[in-house]
C-alpha cells in the first residue's frame, strides 16, 4: 500500500513538471517572455501560488486561463518578476562602493551605470543619492531596467510608502550617508515623494535579460539578487550579456548569494571586494 502511495506521488510530480513545461512554453510562444530557464523551485512556487489564488483545479487550467485572458497572462508574468528591494539594501555593499569604487571612477569624464532588474527603483535612488553626495551625479547617466512594466512605472513616480523610511534611514547611515536622509524626500500623509532632481540623469526602460541584447557599454553594472532566480545555463547567458556590456576595467556588483565562480567568465574579473561581491573586469 505504501509503495503504491509513493508511486502515485511520483506520478503526480511528473505530471506537474510536464504541465509547468507546457505552461512556460505557451507563455514564450504567445508573448515572447522566456521563463523556461528560471530556477525550477522559484517557478514552481510562483505557479502553484497563482493556481491557488485563482482557485483553479490544475496548472493546465492556468495555462488555458492565461492564453485566453490577457489580464491573467499579465498577472502570471508579474508573478515571475522579482520585486524584493529596499533603499541601500545591504548597506555594506554601498559603503564599499563609496569607499573603493568612487575614488577610481571619479576621474572618468562620464560615468555610465546599468542597474539590471531594478524593480521599483529603491536601489537606483540610493545610487543617485550616493553619487550626488560624492559630487559625481551630474556627469553620470544611470540606465535602470526591468522586465516588469508596472514596477518601472512605480519607480518613475518616485513615490514610496512612509512605512519603509525608518529602515531606509538606518541603511542610509550604515552605507556612509553624509546628510539627513529626510532631505531627499517630502512626506505627505503615508507616502514619501523623492525629489525629482534624483531622476534627472536616470533612464528607466523595459529590458528582458533572457531575450534582449546588450544596448550600450557601461563603466559599472549593478545586477544584485537577480541571478539567483535563474538556472546555471541562464546564469551563464546573463554573464555573457554583462561581460559584453561592461567596459574593460569596469565594475560589476552582484548580490550576497551570487558570484562569478563556476561561470565561463570567472577568469575575466578580479575580486575588488570579494566579501561585498564587487568585481573588476580586466580583460
Amino acid at each position: 500500500m505504501l509503495r503504491k502511495g509513493i508511486q502515485h506521488h511520483l506520478l503526480v510530480n511528473e505530471v506537474e513538471e510536464i504541465e509547468i513545461d507546457l505552461l512556460l512554453e505557451a507563455v514564450f510562444r504567445y508573448c515572447g517572455y522566456d521563463f523556461r530557464n528560471y530556477a525550477s523551485p522559484f517557478i514552481q512556487r510562483r505557479i502553484v501560488q497563482r493556481v491557488k489564488k485563482e482557485n483553479l483545479s490544475s496548472i493546465s487550467a492556468l495555462q488555458e486561463s492565461v492564453l485566453r485572458d490577457k489580464d491573467a497572462m499579465e498577472d502570471l508574468i508579474s508573478d515571475f518578476s522579482i520585486n524584493v528591494t529596499e533603499m541601500f539594501r545591504d548597506p555594506q555593499f554601498f559603503s564599499s562602493f563609496r569607499r573603493n569604487v568612487i575614488p577610481i571612477v571619479k576621474n572618468l569624464p562620464k560615468i555610465r551605470i546599468w542597474h539590471v532588474g531594478c524593480s521599483s527603483g529603491e536601489e537606483v535612488y540610493s545610487m543617485a543619492i550616493l553619487l550626488q553626495e560624492e559630487g559625481l551625479y551630474d556627469k553620470t547617466r544611470i540606465f535602470a531596467t526591468d522586465i516588469n512594466f508596472h514596477v518601472l512605472e512605480k519607480a518613475k513616480s518616485g513615490i514610496f510608502s512612509l512605512d519603509g523610511m525608518q529602515l531606509y534611514t538606518k541603511n542610509y547611515f550604515e552605507a556612509g550617508g553624509k546628510r539627513s536622509f529626510s532631505e531627499y524626500y517630502k512626506a505627505v500623509d503615508d507616502q514619501v515623494f523623492f525629489h525629482p532632481f534624483l531622476l534627472k540623469n536616470v533612464v528607466f526602460a523595459q529590458h528582458n535579460l533572457v531575450t534582449d541584447h546588450s544596448f550600450n557599454e557601461f563603466d559599472i553594472i549593478i545586477c544584485r539578487n537577480v541571478l539567483i532566480y535563474f538556472n546555471k545555463r541562464l546564469q551563464n547567458d546573463v554573464h555573457k550579456l554583462i561581460y559584453d556590456s561592461l567596459s574593460v576595467s569596469g565594475f560589476l556588483g552582484l548580490g550576497k548569494r551570487e558570484g562569478i565562480k563556476f561561470t565561463s567568465y570567472e577568469n575575466c574579473y578580479g575580486e575588488f571586494d570579494g566579501q561585498q561581491k564587487l568585481y573588476r573586469k580586466y580583460k
